[in-house]
């Protein structure tokens, strides 16, 4: 029986939704997690690569998102860094690396 949707899928979801309340529009262009585990904590390390429009939104949204309270259930996202923008045109790709521990 599944227990639906993985930390990843979560993450990604996440992602999008928190995007659009900020009124700016991405697309998940890849996504990969690995599991990860310490003494006391077990959760996943993600990478994630987002496409967006450029502009305010876009910037205002990135600017924020490492503070950003995201909503995963089973999980905690526990670090959440933009590691690169790389922009051309209107067009911009997003790095994102996350942290997400299992409650």
């Amino acid at each position: 029986m599944s227990r639906g949707p993985d930390a990843g899928v979560r993450l990604e979801r996440a992602l999008l939704a928190h995007a659009a309340a900020s009124g700016c529009v991405v697309t998940i262009a890849d996504a990969t997690w690995v599991r990860w585990a310490s003494v006391t904590f077990a959760g996943a390390r993600h990478t994630v690569w987002l496409e967006g429009q450029t502009g305010p939104a876009l910037d205002r949204w990135l600017a924020d998102l490492p503070e950003a309270e995201l909503a995963i259930r089973d999980h905690v996202v526990a670090d959440l860094a933009v590691t690169a923008v790389a922009r051309r045109a209107d067009a911009a790709r997003i790095t994102i690396e996350a942290l997400t521990l299992e409650t």
